[in-house]
């Protein structure tokens, strides 16, 4: 019984040349297969050990208050709904950042304001002290589908 094994004109092999191939597809099969199970081992691996944690009679660590402040369009200022002067806006925001960790205030500008007016009223938040100024906006509405 004859066969090619598929080495040419006349189904000969040169002297010497390998017959042997490189057969890629059970490699894929095994790497999908570890694959896998990596992927449906590894959460439980980072499960944690069940303790049951003690009890306290102290309250939780109370969540700093956002410091808003609000600038109307008449340039009348509230600082967490607490009309303050144009002129005593310094000082009024340092008391509120005294005992703060976070110096962090938002800034709620009328849209009618000048660029001027925010800018300035952003200037004066800066020299009391405020390290991050958040400006509040509404997202504007989406256009209509086409």
């Amino acid at each position: 019984m004859a066969f090619s094994v598929g080495a040419g004109a006349g189904g000969r092999r040169p002297i010497g040349a390998s017959l042997a191939e490189i057969n890629i597809i059970p490699l894929v099969d095994v790497v999908l297969v570890l694959l896998l199970i990596f992927m449906l081992t590894a959460p439980m691996m980072y499960r944690g050990i069940d303790v049951t944690l003690p009890k306290t009679a102290s309250k939780p660590t109370a969540v700093e208050e956002r410091l808003v402040l609000t600038v109307t369009r008449e340039r009348r200022l509230y600082l967490n709904d607490q009309e303050v002067g144009l002129g005593t806006l310094e000082t009024a925001v340092r008391r509120v950042l005294g005992g703060r960790a976070d110096k962090t205030l938002y800034l709620k500008a009328d849209a009618g304001l000048t660029y001027g007016d925010v800018i300035d009223t952003m200037d004066r938040v800066r020299r009391a002290g405020v390290e991050r100024l958040g400006m509040v906006t509404v997202p504007a509405p989406l256009p209509p589908p086409r």
